[in-house]
């Protein structure tokens, strides 16, 4: 969140963050997101059940089951995926068909 990226937040910039209570690096994800409030981005958090911290800060929030540490990465990824093809799919975007992906392997 240092020089480039931070310098790119406003209002028309939301920013998506995996926030598990449990992960070690909870504090500073925290931080994160009080930087981007403070340049007035727009906040999504995915985060475990329970979890109030985000509740009034974030505009939307996603909340996973409790789980083991470990596991926690199967669980986010699900909501990115879904946000990813919902976006996708406003914007018109034929998710079935990427652009730029070539469809064949080339073995040498």
């Amino acid at each position: 969140m240092k020089h480039g990226p931070i310098a790119l937040i406003d209002v028309f910039m939301p920013v998506v963050f995996i926030a598990p209570k449990k992960d070690s690096s909870y504090g500073k994800v925290k931080s994160n997101i009080e930087e981007v409030i403070a340049r007035k981005g727009t906040i999504i958090v995915i985060t475990d059940e329970g979890n109030t911290d985000f509740d009034g800060r974030a505009e939307f929030i996603f909340k996973i089951p409790l789980t083991n540490e470990s596991l926690y990465p199967l669980l986010t990824v699900i909501p990115m995926q879904l946000l990813s093809y919902f976006i996708a799919d406003l914007r018109g975007i034929d998710v079935d068909r990427p652009r730029n992906l070539a469809k064949s392997v080339t073995v040498e």
